[in-house]
């Protein structure tokens, strides 16, 4: 009896031994956090199906090392508060290996400070703020920032002969109000007089006044960093006014051909700067096109070749680190690798530097014509 009872100890502490290192997991859970209910839903959720939409390709082909993945998902609303709800979710009770998220500027900001500490590898695919990756190491983004896109736009101002431009900006949100420093310091720089510079607030719908100030200052060009909703309400005000520059938009803007019952002729002759373009041949990206409009039966827009690129990178680094479940250690491996990325995504090709998070990469300038996306050039 007391051999047996030998063994039988013996056996349960190799067992608890493996059922706390967890090597006996099928899976590997890879939380996403994105706002798939509220004012960027469209974004959060052209994200969250991207990240799906390579996730079933990955596991279908095998998986990673043998484990298929499993999603975690939660919805931010777009909150910052709730972002951070959602990463201790998944880092406490979840127990993710890695993290794909948040989506707009603010919550990823709140979630990449908050995640320092525990230094759990991270990718978003869309947050362009410059201040996304400046708090850890173990933040990474696939998209380009915001001063990059800033200063793409002012080139293009002074390409297309701009001497005056106006600026009209969200002085509440994180991503706007980077824009828009960013496109000041550029324009000052290269000669682009800034005639009018208006600001409002989170929530507001009345843009009058702005505009009325605006139209006194006759700009060529109106810089409008927002995202594609509140984009609409200012392009539509302004164009009832009878206000005839050119518009200027952002990544952010991405979307506004898809805004239920708009009048796109308010869009006609804009440009904006965004991350690909369903114009580009390329086999990965053509590729990507049709299994997501196979899948979702619909032409995926930026945020979800971005969403995309965030999995692709995140799960080839997992696959070069080889570790599959949550401790400090693996989490390391895994930003090691995350950091030696060198491979050709949707969006462009991506390697990164040590200890930055942002990738190498250039932007796309887009034009509406007639209701449809153009591209327009590289930048």
């Amino acid at each position: 009896m007391k051999k047996v009872l030998a063994i039988v100890l013996v056996v349960a502490m190799m067992f608890g031994m493996t059922a706390c290192s967890g090597s006996g997991s099928d899976t590997i859970k890879i939380g996403v956090i994105a706002p798939l209910t509220g004012d960027v839903a469209v974004y959060g959720n052209a994200v969250n199906d991207a990240v799906k939409l390579y996730t079933d390709k990955v596991n279908t082909e095998g998986g990673i090392g043998g484990k298929q993945i499993e999603l975690v998902v939660y919805d931010d609303k777009g909150d910052a508060t709730e972002a951070v709800n959602a990463y201790n979710k998944l880092v406490s009770s979840d127990q993710v290996l890695a993290i794909i998220g948040d989506v707009t500027s603010t919550p990823t900001i709140a979630v990449a400070q908050a995640s320092v500490a525990d230094n759990i590898p991270i990718i978003t695919g869309t947050a362009t703020h410059l201040d996304v990756t400046s708090f850890g190491t173990n933040m990474f983004r696939a998209c380009f920032i915001d001063d990059l896109q800033a200063r793409t736009m002012a080139n293009l101002a002074v390409a297309q002969g701009v001497t005056k431009a106006a600026v009209i900006y969200n002085a509440s949100d994180s991503y706007s109000t980077g824009l828009h420093d960013s496109f000041l310091t550029y324009c000052d720089s290269l000669g682009v007089e800034i005639v009018a510079d208006e600001a409002y607030a989170k929530g507001d719908v009345d843009f009058n006044a702005q505009l009325t100030n605006i139209a006194a200052a006759d700009p060529e060009v109106i810089f409008i960093p927002e995202y594609y909703n509140t984009f609409y309400l200012i392009a539509s005000q302004a164009r009832a006014m009878g206000i005839t520059a050119t518009f200027y938009g952002v990544d952010g803007t991405d979307g506004v051909l898809e805004i239920d019952g708009a009048d796109t002729s308010v869009f006609d002759g804009m440009y904006f700067s965004n991350h690909y373009t369903t114009d580009d041949p390329s086999e990965v990206v053509q590729n990507f096109i049709a299994d997501y409009q196979e899948a979702y039966d619909q032409t995926p827009n930026a945020l979800a070749a971005l969403g995309y690129d965030a999995a692709m990178i995140l799960y080839d680094a997992i696959e070069r680190a080889g570790v599959y479940e949550p401790s400090a250690e693996n989490w390391q491996a895994i930003i090691d690798a995350l950091y030696q990325t060198d491979m050709q995504c949707v969006t462009g090709h991506i390697t990164y530097d040590e200890g930055n998070g942002t990738p190498n990469k250039s932007t796309k300038v887009i034009t509406i014509e007639d209701g449809v996306y153009h591209f327009y050039g590289e930048y």
